[in-house]
């Protein structure tokens, strides 16, 4: 008798270990949903998709009445820039204070999941960040106290897909009433906010950039 109580208990324990390996998701699962879940967004906005060779004969730029956007092969970022700004640009060796406002989407889950936004909420507080140019290369951290997403994700490091559009956009000052920059991204988790990072999901940004003081 007790030895067949024990053969139930192990034969409960195996079918118990077999349904938590199955139900358990990988890495490999987590990026496919994402994958998908950016074609699926590709697919419904009717985005163009060019490649860096067009951008480049553009004049690095991208056509918003084709809903075009710029795919960067090496961090599968998507760019699209809507107004390159006045001003100008971050020079090698250069440090300025850069002002941003933006929207950010989980279009993990859906296309309009607004997730963070100083537009619309938070409108009181501009987010601020550092940034350097070392020989075309951007770093760029946000200000403590002065920044929505430092606030959000308790993090400093600016997501490296913000970064992308430097090397494209001019940044103006708003007092002189220039026309300020503005981009919309794709950000996939590996060039996102700590939180995208983590949990695996790609973000819809829409940020304008302004030099600060």
């Amino acid at each position: 008798m007790k030895k067949q109580l024990n053969l139930i208990i192990m034969t409960l324990l195996a079918v118990v270990t077999l349904v938590s390996c199955s139900d358990s998701v990988t890495y490999a699962d987590m990026k496919k949903k994402e994958r998908n879940a950016i074609n699926r967004y590709i697919s419904n906005q009717k985005i163009q998709k060019i490649s860096e060779a067009k951008f480049e004969e553009q004049g690095f730029t991208t056509d918003i009445t084709k809903n075009e956007y710029v795919l960067f092969e090496s961090n599968g970022v998507y760019m699209q820039i809507v107004r390159k700004g006045e001003g100008a640009s971050l020079k090698p060796g250069e440090t300025a204070t850069v002002l941003c406002r933006f929207k950010e989407y989980n279009i993990l889950e859906g296309d309009s999941a607004i997730q963070l936004t100083n537009i619309t909420q938070y409108n009181y507080m501009v987010d601020k960040m550092t940034v350097k140019n070392t020989s075309g290369t951007f770093t760029a951290s946000f200000i403590s106290g002065e920044s929505l997403m430092y606030t959000r994700y308790s993090s400093q490091a600016v997501p490296s897909g913000w970064l992308v559009p430097l090397s494209y956009i001019n940044l103006g000052r708003i007092p002189k009433g220039e026309e300020i920059a503005k981009v919309r991204l794709i950000v996939p988790h590996t060039q996102g906010q700590s939180d995208a990072s983590q949990n695996v999901y790609p973000c819809l940004y829409e940020i304008t950039y302004a030099l600060g003081r």
